[in-house]
């Protein structure tokens, strides 16, 4: 591995961090008060509270950590830390995109705690006829605007031709790719199966690709890296995003009283693996209970003690270990430079750890 020196790397990486969130407030702020109508107005403070509150900027954080890996600190022609930051703040956009959708399609109604934007918007216009369809439309169009802000941010952020060129295919992979896994988890939803392979391949699309790989590789992109650079951080991140995934899946449903949710009829491994194993009256109570409405305590604790006696969150767990161990191995063969390489490792451990 290189070395750099150390209080530049960190300093570098909480700069571009903070930096990432003035771009942010800044371009939101220029366009509510460029906005034409106050309708507009209105509707852009929702996707100002969305990007600004809460979110640890793992995506940014990752996107500047690639460009550190491609040796973005040592100059060369591979662009400043000032247009690094405008990039990685795109990322923060087509993040809230996806979000604004999930939460459609899920029919969520909080994140972070505050009611989502569709029935944040259904209140509002509560007097509305049909206001709950008003609002579904509304966050939609909203979450279109995301989009096109990201756009505007990467192309305004200051990068050179050189970079812009290499950074614009990995941007269109990878919100093409988001897109493809909210559809396979469209598919999926309501109709749980034993297919654990099919149950990854979602898991990859929407968390190990769009949320670890594809951030790296901008960062990368934009400080000139070959493809063997790239190929090691995929090594890295494939079986981190599938670990974190996997982890979010068991926090969901063995989060403990009032955060433990098994309704949700998603296609998960967790579930795939218990469906698979399961008797006859246990995989139809599994499949009665997070298909129909919310189900009470004790069932969702039946559910929980199923998940448990097949060794369906055993395997998983064993699973996590063993994708976290792998990309920990990549990380170590791979030729970064000795602070990404532990930053990376702090990320992995962090994002796969045990939560109770």
């Amino acid at each position: 591995m290189t070395t750099t020196t150390a209080h530049t790397f960190t300093g570098v990486l909480e700069d571009v961090e903070r930096e990432v969130d003035g771009v942010l407030s800044t371009f939101l702020e220029t366009k509510s008060r460029n906005a034409a109508h106050p309708s507009v107005r209105g509707i852009l403070t929702r996707l100002r509270a969305l990007v600004l509150t809460g979110g640890e900027r793992l995506r940014p954080r990752l996107c500047v950590l690639g460009w550190q890996a491609a040796g973005g600190l040592s100059g060369g022609g591979h662009g400043d830390s000032h247009a690094v930051a405008g990039a990685a703040a795109s990322l923060e956009m087509v993040h809230a995109f996806t979000l604004i959708h999930d939460d459609i399609v899920d029919d969520s109604d909080t994140r972070l705690g505050v009611p989502t934007v569709h029935r944040a918007l259904a209140t509002h216009h509560h007097e509305r006829p049909e206001a709950a369809k008003l609002a579904l439309n509304a966050a939609g169009l909203l979450g279109d605007v995301a989009l096109v802000y990201a756009d505007e941010i990467l192309h305004g952020a200051g990068l050179t031709s050189a970079q812009l060129r290499a950074a614009l295919p990995v941007m269109n992979v990878m919100r093409t790719e988001v897109m493809y896994g909210q559809y396979l988890e469209l598919l999926a939803t309501g109709r749980l199966s034993t297919d654990v392979d099919g149950a990854l391949q979602i898991a990859r699309y929407k968390s190990a690709k769009y949320g670890i790989e594809r951030p790296l590789h901008l960062g990368a992109a934009l400080g000139g890296a070959d493809d063997r650079l790239r190929a090691s951080l995929t090594a890295f991140a494939l079986p981190v995003g599938e670990a974190f995934q996997l982890r979010e899946d068991l926090v969901s449903v063995f989060g403990g009283p009032g955060s433990a949710d098994v309704r949700p009829a998603k296609q998960t491994v967790l579930m795939a693996l218990a469906l698979q194993r399961a008797s006859d009256s246990d995989q139809e109570h599994l499949r009665r209970s997070v298909a129909g409405p919310e189900p009470s305590e004790t069932d969702a604790a039946r559910v929980r003690m199923i998940l448990d006696d097949t060794g369906a969150r055993d395997t998983v767990e064993h699973m996590i270990t063993t994708r976290c161990r792998e990309a920990l191995r990549a990380l170590a063969a791979a030729d970064l430079p000795t602070e990404t390489a532990s930053t990376l490792r702090q990320i992995a451990l962090q994002a796969t750890a045990r939560r109770s």
